[in-house]
């Protein structure tokens, strides 16, 4: 249990020179909140960070839309804030309404996720969206053709609302000079968001009353509730809109039986929330509408994700695909990869543009241009996208390549020993006919040498079989690659062959489950040194890349990687065999990928 203590802060009525001094001051502001929520008992955050951000916005509105009465939140908040705390909500809300009003809103809603524990946080979905993404994303749907003059717009995760804003301020915009009660009208009709958890959607609610003030307090009359209090998994789509849009929560989840039955189209082994929520995507779209969707990038090669390209590739392909990198501290707490991706339900086969989105500040990006991205004949095939403007002329080259890993001979499995299943049986030495060398992932250098080795806290060198554990023996010469990798690193293919004089001396070796284990079926095309030489090249790492969105690395990607055909692998034999150095490989791997040699 945390010490709860007070924290001081600026008064109410801060005095906001600039909208810059806002953006500086709100900063600090908000890093005192957090802070002061950790000193928060965890049982007690949730209640203390919606009463908090609750307050922030009341703060906002008496700045911002001094004549609005906000309404009733769709859940009352537990609990009080003490005297410090209720001065730096309130400050908080006032300096915010020196924002351009989108952003302010943004800021204050987003102070409720930011609060939370972090466990609380990811059970939730809980993240917040810079402004910056949520207008890039709606700016292109713009772009694809979206009519905002009749449009019907959908967010079925809306959590604090940052769709809901942009959506309402352009829908307003598109509406033109008109009686304010006819706007509120049309807002009310065509903008509808879903959420599970009635303090976010409470907060949504009630910075949409804000936003829309001016028409509410012309009209004389309440604004229309906008925010629905659901579960989206559990709701039938009972009408159709133009814009699917959000950015839905992701994470393993376990489904009730009627709902895997319900997603089963989409689904392929374990469910991930951001998947279920793009299948309920497509069921609300109109026929030929569009889903806007900020998401992790993992869908894109996934083995879990198959089914789920396979319907999107036949109902509703990407049309514009953004990959997004942020700055340390604009999207906070979110450690994937993610893109903004649209896609246009019954779309014909196209190439979708790609850019690069760097995002600098909460509400700034730049934007890169970045080649296209097709969908393969096989849907559920990893679909390969440019994360580099170099990328476009490589991916055009290997969707031209047929071979891969089986048509050399080869098959990926994992590791099979789960080392923390199995303690008792890890040895410090050798001894006796049924203890064997273990294989740990730091057996595998960077620089793609095998170096028997057991260094790391709980390593063991040697592991002994008991009766019944024949299956974790592996005693044919094979190719160890890394299970895990980040995009930081220099390569993310890190290979090895496990040589056949190392197997023989030791009669068999058992492969930790850290290792990806890429085998010959029979008898293969290609030698093992062979293998790993090309998974080791740059330009195999920078195909890989392309078809990657997440630090692991698959047997179903390494599976689906493409190769060069055997028929053009005499060179490369040859050098591997002769001891070639690593130029000359890299500058063969190169030409087999299409390139010019070195």
């Amino acid at each position: 249990m945390g010490t709860r203590r007070s924290v001081k802060a600026r008064p109410a009525n801060l005095n906001v020179a600039s909208v810059e001094v806002a953006r500086v001051e709100l900063g600090r502001m908000r890093l005192l909140a957090r802070a002061w929520a950790e000193t928060i008992p965890e049982a007690q955050r949730v209640g203390q960070a919606v009463t908090f951000a609750r307050r922030a916005l009341e703060a906002l509105a008496a700045e911002a839309a001094p004549l609005l009465v906000l309404g009733t939140p769709l859940a009352a908040p537990r609990g009080s804030l003490d005297p410090a705390a209720l001065r730096l909500a309130a400050g908080i809300g006032t300096a915010a309404a020196a924002l351009p009003v989108i952003e302010g809103l943004h800021l204050v809603t987003g102070l409720y996720p930011a609060l939370l524990p972090g466990n609380t946080r990811s059970a939730l979905g809980a993240f917040y969206t810079p402004p910056a993404l949520t207008q890039r994303l709606l700016d292109q749907v713009t772009a694809e053709g979206l009519d905002w003059r009749t449009a019907r717009i959908l967010d079925p995760a809306a959590g604090g609302g940052a769709f809901l804003f942009q959506a309402a301020q352009r829908l307003r915009a598109a509406l033109g000079p008109c009686e304010p009660a006819f706007a509120i009208q049309q807002i009310a009709a065509r903008l509808l968001g879903l959420e599970l958890d009635p303090h976010a959607a409470g907060l949504a609610q009630g910075a949409l009353e804000i936003l829309l003030a001016d028409l509410t307090v012309a009209a004389g009359r309440p604004a229309p509730v906008l925010v629905r209090v659901c579960d989206a998994l559990e709701e039938p789509p009972g009408e159709s809109f133009d814009l699917v849009v959000g950015n839905p929560p992701y994470g393993r989840v376990t489904l009730t039986p009627d709902q895997r039955r319900r997603y089963a189209r989409s689904l392929y082994g374990h469910a991930n929330l951001y998947g279920v929520f793009t299948d309920i995507a497509l069921r609300w779209a109109k026929a030929d509408g569009f889903i806007a969707y900020l998401t992790p990038t993992s869908f894109l090669a996934g083995q879990y994700y198959a089914a789920l390209r396979r319907l999107l590739a036949g109902q509703a392909p990407p049309v514009a695909i953004d990959f997004v990198h942020a700055r340390r501290g604009v999207f906070e707490d979110v450690l994937q990869e993610t893109m903004l991706a649209i896609y246009r339900k019954g779309a014909g086969p196209r190439r979708a543009q790609v850019h690069y989105l760097h995002v600098t500040t909460e509400s700034e990006a730049q934007v890169t241009r970045n080649g296209t991205i097709g969908i393969p004949a096989d849907g559920a095939a990893p679909w390969l996208a440019p994360r580099d403007p170099a990328h476009s002329a490589l991916i055009a080259r290997v969707e031209l390549m047929p071979a891969r890993l089986a048509d050399w001979g080869y098959g990926v499995s994992t590791g099979p020993l789960v080392w923390n299943r199995f303690k008792p049986q890890l040895r410090d030495r050798p001894g006796g006919k049924a203890t064997f060398p273990l294989i740990w992932a730091e057996a595998v250098t960077a620089d793609g040498q095998f170096i028997f080795r057991a260094q790391k806290r709980n390593h063991a060198p040697y592991f002994k079989l008991e009766a019944g554990d024949e299956w974790l023996l592996v005693d044919r010469p094979c190719v160890l690659l890394q299970r895990t990798t980040a995009k930081e690193q220099a390569r993310r293919l890190i290979a090895a062959e496990l040589p056949a004089d190392f197997i023989q001396a030791h009669g068999g070796v058992v492969v930790e489950n850290h290792l990806n284990m890429i085998r010959p079926s029979g008898k293969p095309e290609v030698p093992p040194a062979v293998v790993a030489a090309i998974l080791n090249s740059r330009i195999v790492d920078q195909v890989f890349r392309c078809m990657n969105g997440s630090v692991a690395v698959s047997a179903f990607e390494l599976e689906s990687l493409p190769l060069p055909d055997l028929a053009d692998l005499a060179i490369l034999r040859k050098l591997v065999a002769a001891g070639a150095t690593q130029d000359r490989i890299e500058a063969e791997c190169h030409r087999l990928y299409g390139g010019e040699a070195g």
